[in-house]
């Protein structure tokens, strides 16, 4: 994808609401929109369908209009897809990529999702790291892509019995006891096992923790969790958490992990993606469904809940979807693309942004109290802090829209350390703005939450136990 096309594309999504410290933000969403209808204007569309195969044979798609590849503005079709295509893989997760439409469209796609081209890091990270399989990209026309296979997971929301739940993260660990849905005890442990080579210092930690809390009750009927990272069928696939084992020693040891733990146990036991259980989380507080929500932390993290209130078992790593479109946008150190959510919407943005709004970071600090540092001026009243909080308010408000044209979302959870004290009221004041001034039909439509830190983390003891059945 060259620059030149971005760039086009990128000069038809000049905010109403502009970021106070990012004028060159171009948001995904009205590049996308505009392309749409001056596709519709032209008279000349042609459909482009889009498949995404993942685990046990699901397939997601997507369908859309773009020009006739004979029309003037066709070479706009190719950056277009080409994010379409990138935005779909990471909320749905998949190794085999169809393109039903035009053929340059399908080549160009081909051609960029290869090992040799500019998105190598995404087909690595699919295939073979993921999903165990060679990545593929394939090329055939609309009516060939083959029909939707969605496979909703019917997870959570089981509040009988005697329960344990917990949660699996960076710098702690959680672990609570919950007797017919009330949390009867909790407790949190620090630990640090990304520099950890041995899984079986992971394997000990977490049984231990949950050995304690079942000590506090009677008997066990279930266990859940919940673990950043990607998990498939209770499997890691990639997770910060064992940054440091060996490839060797993950593929034979930390991808059986809680499989092993079952047994051990021999009872019901589950675990899923961090995000898709605070998204659970707050669909069973809010008694709905429909629920999307993104954790603003060292990174960003997304779960969604479905119409049925099941998970659905898409990745919704929302970290790497773009949400910018400036050729010259920030990049991700890790998969080397511009524009991607983790720049935006999690620390980083903080960072980032920092020096831009004249606010010096010192570099001795850790990430944690570099953070803490600018949350203090912006508690302290600093104007240069609020402007800070106020662009990653309007990063927030155009992502929603965003994420609205791929999920159906009735609810939005904004959560994460980044949203702590006056920062995260910030955020959702600046994120209404946005969509009363360009999407006043989802201003009215998508109802957006801020959870207290008690409350989320009671809700996600509750929801992380409640995710296995009592057979």
């Amino acid at each position: 994808m060259s620059s030149n096309g971005l760039s086009n594309l990128a000069d038809m999504a000049k905010p109403r609401v502009a970021p106070p410290l990012d004028d060159r933000f171009r948001p995904a969403v009205l590049a996308n929109r505009a392309f749409r209808e001056a596709v519709r204007a032209s008279g000349r569309s042609v459909p482009l369908v889009i498949g995404i195969e993942r685990d046990n044979g699901c397939m997601s798609v997507y369908k859309t209009q773009v020009f006739d590849p004979k029309a003037d503005q066709s070479s706009l079709n190719l950056p277009y897809a080409e994010r379409i295509v990138k935005m779909l893989l990471w909320q749905k997760g998949g190794w085999r990529v169809i393109v039903g439409g035009p053929s340059e469209i399908g080549q160009h796609i081909k051609e960029t999702y290869s090992m040799d081209g500019p998105r190598a890091f995404d087909v690595d990270f699919m295939g073979p790291t993921v999903y165990e399989k060679p990545f593929t990209v394939e090329i055939t026309d609309p009516a060939s892509v083959p029909a939707p296979n969605e496979l909703a997971v019917s997870l959570g929301r089981h509040l009988d019995g005697c329960r344990i739940g917990f949660d699996l993260g960076a710098s702690d660990r959680k672990a609570a006891a919950v007797v017919n849905g009330e949390t009867v005890f909790s407790e949190e442990v620090e630990w640090n096992p990304r520099g950890e080579s041995d899984p079986r210092y992971h394997y000990d930690e977490i049984m231990e923790g949950l050995r304690k809390v079942a000590s506090k009750i009677s008997r066990v009927d279930a266990i859940g969790g919940s673990s950043a990272g990607v998990i498939i069928d209770n499997r890691p696939m990639v997770a910060s958490l064992f940054r440091g084992v060996p490839k060797n020693l993950f593929d034979t040891k930390v991808k059986s992990l809680f499989l092993d733990m079952k047994k051990e146990w021999g009872i019901p036991f589950e675990v899923v993606n961090d995000g898709e259980v605070t998204a659970l989380a707050g669909a069973m507080s809010l008694s709905d469904t429909q629920v999307l929500g993104i954790a603003m932390g060292s990174s960003e993290a997304g779960g969604y809940v479905n119409e049925d209130g099941n998970i659905t078992g898409w990745l919704n790593e929302l970290a790497f979807a773009p949400i910018d479109y400036h050729p010259a946008a920030p990049v991700d150190e890790w998969s080397g693309d511009g524009g991607c959510g983790v720049q935006y919407l999690s620390q980083q943005g903080v960072f980032r942004l920092a020096p831009v709004a004249g606010v010096e970071m010192d570099d001795s600090l850790s990430l944690a109290e570099k953070l803490k540092s600018v949350q203090d001026l912006l508690e302290a009243g600093d104007a240069r802090a609020g402007r800070l909080w106020e662009t990653i308010g309007c990063y927030v408000g155009y992502a929603i829209a965003h994420y609205a044209d791929f999920y159906s979302i009735k609810h939005m959870l904004i959560l994460g350390r980044v949203t702590s004290g006056q920062g995260g009221n910030i955020v959702l004041d600046k994120a209404r703005e946005v969509l009363r001034a360009e999407f006043p039909e989802l201003a009215g439509r998508i109802a957006l939450h801020l959870p207290d830190e008690s409350t989320r983390r009671v809700g996600q003891a509750v929801a992380a136990a409640s995710l296995a059945a009592i057979e």
